[in-house]
Parts: structure tokens; C-alpha cells; sequence
């Protein structure tokens, strides 16, 4: 884990290096969408922590360290539960708040590399276009529909709302031009006309098993590692007890 979490954390300041941030730091908050290298750096961070305080708190047989991995696990194991009830509690306000994230992002979209490829691996992999439909597109300077909107992809949307030709080996940036500006029927033939939102829903319905699997894996190892290091601790003071 403190290996992965380093690596993490170098991927990230690398990306953040090629893009700049690091020698102009005040350039973090311009971006006004969602920057995926955060991603890397928090829960990279996250795994540094806790690989290093059980690590070591180990091979040292420190039980500071040690009662800090099992405290700092418990707390992200209890935050984890607290974030999935009121996931389901709040059903509706997820959605809403899933919205404004998404038709955010949409308008920073050619702000960030890393964030337009986001969204492309978005749209591409669930078949969607923007939050709830490919007038969400209307948000961004360069796709929407105004008059005064003088780009070449003005009422489009991109690429990665296209539908796929099987037979076309080289990807067509282009075939989202003039998109929305054809009737509906037209539309649903070369571009994804649901949203990503709902199109997430029913991924997650469909994959419900799975996705419950994984996060009941992930609990069961958090319990482990905060028993271990527990156990460890009872051990440790038992012997320091003895002498």
C-alpha cells in the first residue's frame, strides 16, 4: 500500500508538472471544473498514510503508529458507511448534485486535458451525452447554439457523443458538428441522445451485485486490517507488560 500510494502521488505531481501547476500554483483554482489528477494525489496521499503508519508502526513495533492506522482506517471505514446510507437515503439529491457536477464540468470542458479526456471515457463507455441529453452541450462557449457563437463546433457536440461505425478504424473528432441542429430523429442515428445520468442509473441497476461485492470486499479488509493492528497492539503492550 505505501508503495502504490507513492506511485499515485508521483503520477500526480508528474501530471501536475506537465501542466504547469507546479511552477504557478495560484493556477489550481482557475480550472472551473474537476481536476481528475486530484484523484491521484488524495487518494494516493490517503494510501501513504496508512502504508506507512502500518508499516512501520510494525517492523518498529510502534504502537502509536499503529493505533493511528487503526483510527485513521476506522474513521474512512465509517465515512465510506455514512456516504453509502445517504446515498440511498437521498436518492434524488445525489441525482441533482450528479447534474450540477457533470453540466459543470461541461463547461470547463476544453479548459483541461485531463477533464475533456474524462468526460470523453464518460460518454464513450456508457453511451451518453452530457447530464441529461446533448442540449446540455448548450452550456459550453464553444457547442451551444447562440448566434453570437462563432466556433465551427457551434450547436455540436464532441466526438465521444458519436455513435460508433464499426467499420471505422480511425476515430472522426469531427462528426459531431451540426449535430443538434438536426431533427431528433436525425439525431438518435449518429449521436448518443441519453444522458449520462440516467444512463449511470441503469449501469449501477445492472451491475448492482458487483458493485455491492466490491464495496462489501473492501469493508471486510478494513475490519481485518483494524482488528490486526489492534491485535498487534494488545500484543505489543502484553510484552512490554512482562518485563
Amino acid at each position: 500500500m505505501l508503495f502504490l500510494g507513492i506511485t499515485f502521488l508521483g503520477i500526480g505531481l508528474w501530471a501536475w508538472n506537465e501542466k504547469g501547476v507546479l511552477s504557478n500554483i495560484s493556477s489550481i483554482t482557475d480550472l472551473g471544473g474537476f481536476d481528475p489528477v486530484w484523484l491521484f494525489l488524495v487518494v494516493g496521499g490517503v494510501m501513504f498514510i496508512l502504508g506507512f503508519a502500518g508499516c512501520i508502526g510494525a517492523l518498529r513495533e510502534n504502537t502509536f503508529l499503529l493505533k493511528f492506522f487503526s483510527v485513521f482506517l476506522g474513521i474512512i471505514f465509517f465515512l465510506e458507511l455514512t456516504a453509502g446510507v445517504l446515498a440511498f437515503v437521498f436518492k434524488d439529491w445525489i441525482k441533482d448534485q450528479l447534474y450540477f457536477f457533470i453540466n459543470n464540468n461541461i463547461r470547463a470542458y476544453r479548459d483541461d486535458i485531463d477533464l475533456q479526456n474524462l468526460i470523453d471515457f464518460t460518454q464513450e463507455y456508457w453511451q451518453c451525452c452530457g447530464a441529461f441529453g446533448a442540449d446540455d452541450w448548450n452550456l459550453n462557449i464553444y457547442f451551444n447554439c447562440t448566434d453570437s457563437n462563432a466556433s465551427r463546433e457551434r450547436c455540436g457536440v464532441p466526438f465521444s457523443c458519436c455513435t460508433k461505425d464499426p467499420a471505422e478504424d480511425v476515430i472522426n473528432t469531427q462528426c459531431g458538428y451540426d449535430a443538434r441542429q438536426k431533427p431528433e430523429v436525425d439525431q438518435q442515428i449518429v449521436i448518443y441522445t441519453k444522458g449520462c445520468v440516467p444512463q449511470f442509473e441503469k449501469w449501477l441497476q445492472d451491475n448492482l451485485t458487483i458493485v455491492a461485492g466490491i464495496f462489501i470486499g473492501i469493508a471486510l479488509l478494513q475490519i481485518f486490517g483494524i482488528c490486526l493492528a489492534q491485535n498487534l497492539v494488545s500484543d505489543i503492550e502484553a510484552v512490554r507488560a512482562s518485563w
